[in-house]
């Protein structure tokens, strides 16, 4: 989906929290990571509890907790990753079903077999197809573990506006957008544009020249980053006096944009990109985006076998050497021996000890309760401050869809946004709204003839209205019928008799995403907005 793009297209890899196990706790990290997806309930065995070791154990395979397994594992350290569901990827897993409408596991699937591949989470890359030069960490990421997906590029985005109800589908590069502006915008749309865009492109130079690899948190980052890239740190600490930090509103205000198509279409991106309107989105983020998005000839990346492949290379760059990552391996709880973290206890009761560290890819509040209170004063400490006052994101509502394509019009792009209307909040419920249809660019993700669909409300679903229902009771199946039904209208917008054409259909709630994805009430994330607090590094307490 495009907002969990952004952890890319905005050097935002989440780091995944570490409990070190080489000094005594201090700090934990609480920056937004993917978290593991919840396993079907298992029966906890303590009575026989047999015990292994590894140099680090890592919780959670999503693409921070893989990126950190594939690198330690490169490095010679000997890494084990617990993923709790049957499939790797956590919030970016993909999830397999036959044509019958049974599930069936990725790594069950008979070879040569066409299933539906549906996927979870990101929709739009960009930056991974490049060759040389890319400022994305996710493609340093594969290139230090020489593993990696094939690309497939494309440059076409659809849209439905209020300003446009019929829709348009363009390329996403600089002159697509001017004519978007000259189409749908006020008489200073273009010229507003052109002054921001001068404003904005120069505070990307210093960032882009900095790799996000080589960032670290300690006195190392003299070697990695001052004396490899001192004219980029140069670059960089002057951009953030100019505003690189700021919120994106600030900026559009300092320069004069007054146009309400302009100002409402940023402000959709804003919230796709970080999942909070601009007033709360950090300039980097959009300056990075206009400079990535809007240039001649810009091309958004898709990888072949769809996201299940990006965690298939990250998950290669952990076992070829020597590595472990594990399915259906759910940790309970963090031990904590001396002061340090020391390993993990798995709900079979089975406990594996840590000799250097443990790394959580678990959300801020599921991480902390990994590890039990009165283990550390430190880290309760922590834990009673950030948890209560940490605002959370909020969730979503999924549409999979797997369907018929026999006579389907060969101009539906592969993606496309809607939006219901600019005079309600950007995030108000089922206000916008993003499709993407995979196997219109790997027709592999679905058997021959078919598609599959993701259709998803963008971070603006309230967990409030879900909470404490029964999902089994007619009341959930009643709720779950009418929040997606919004959905489905996207979906029409380009595919008008999809639910006839429906042979798989399955609807995602924030329970779902509560209860698969191990999201603390369905949430994608810590709601920090910009220039009102700052993620936390990635030491530990």
């Amino acid at each position: 989906m495009l907002r969990s793009a952004v952890a890319f297209l905005a050097l935002a890899i989440a780091p995944a929290a570490a409990f070190s196990a080489s000094r005594p706790l201090t700090r934990t990290s609480v920056r937004p990571a993917r978290a593991a997806r919840a396993a079907p309930a298992a029966t906890a065995t303590t009575s026989d509890v047999v015990e292994e070791e590894r140099d680090v154990v890592v919780i959670g395979s999503g693409f921070a907790g893989l990126s950190c397994a594939s690198l330690l594992s490169a490095a010679g350290m000997d890494v084990l990753v617990c993923e709790s569901h049957y499939e790797l990827g956590g919030c970016a897993h993909e999830f397999c079903y036959r044509q019958d409408g049974t599930p069936v596991p990725s790594d069950k699937v008979d070879e040569g077999e066409r299933v539906f591949r549906f996927e979870s989470g990101p929709s739009l890359y960009s930056g991974l197809s490049w060759t040389d030069g890319s400022p994305n960490p996710l493609k340093h990421v594969y290139q230090m573990i020489g593993e990696e997906p094939e690309w497939i590029t494309f440059d076409t985005w659809g849209a439905f506006l209020p300003e446009a109800p019929e829709g348009y589908s363009l390329s996403i590069g600089a002159q697509a957008f001017e004519q978007v502006l000259q189409t749908y915008g006020g008489p200073t749309a273009l010229s507003d544009w052109k002054r921001l865009a001068a404003r904005l492109r120069p505070l990307t130079d210093g960032v882009k020249a900095l790799p996000a690899s080589a960032v670290r948190p300690d006195a190392g980052a003299l070697l990695t980053v001052v004396l490899k890239y001192p004219g980029a740190v140069l670059r960089t600490l002057q951009d953030a006096s100019r505003g690189l930090t700021r919120p994106f509103s600030e900026v559009l205000e300092e320069v004069g944009v007054t146009d309400p198509f302009l100002t409402n279409y940023l402000n959709m991106l804003a919230f796709l990109l970080q999942g909070l309107p601009m007033e709360g989105t950090l300039t980097a983020v959009m300056a990075y985006m206009v400079d990535d998005f809007f240039q001649p000839k810009a091309v958004m990346d898709f990888p072949k076998g769809g996201s299940g492949e990006m965690i298939g290379a990250l998950a290669r760059g952990v076992t070829k050497h020597g590595g472990e990552v594990r399915r259906r391996t759910h940790v309970e709880e963090v031990l904590v021996e001396n002061g340090r973290a020391a390993g993990v206890r798995l709900r079979s009761g089975r406990v594996v000890k840590a000799r250097k560290a443990v790394v959580s890819n678990a959300d801020l509040w599921n991480t902390f309760r990994f590890v039990k209170p009165g283990q550390h004063a430190g880290l309760d400490k922590e834990r009673n401050e950030l948890v209560p006052s940490t605002e959370q994101c909020k969730s979503f509502m999924h549409l999979h869809v797997g369907f018929d394509a026999a006579e389907l019009p060969d101009d539906i792009p592969p993606q496309w946004t809607t939006v219901a209307s600019w005079d309600e909040p950007i995030d108000s419920p089922a206000n916008v709204i993003v499709v993407s249809c995979g196997s219109m660019l790997d027709s592999d993700l679905a058997p021959e003839g078919k598609h599959v669909i993701h259709a998803y409300t963008a971070g603006n679903e309230p967990y409030s209205i879900w909470e404490g229902m029964d999902r089994s009771s007619p009341e959930y199946a009643k709720l779950k019928e009418e929040r997606s039904e919004c959905l489905w209208r996207a979906i029409e917008r380009y595919i008008p008799d999809i639910r006839s054409r429906a042979q798989v259909t399955l609807v995602g709630t924030p329970l779902t995403c509560e209860r698969f994805l191990r999201r603390d009430r369905g949430t994608y994330g810590p709601a920090i907005a910009a220039g009102e607090g700052t993620f936390p590094g990635v030491t530990t307490p």
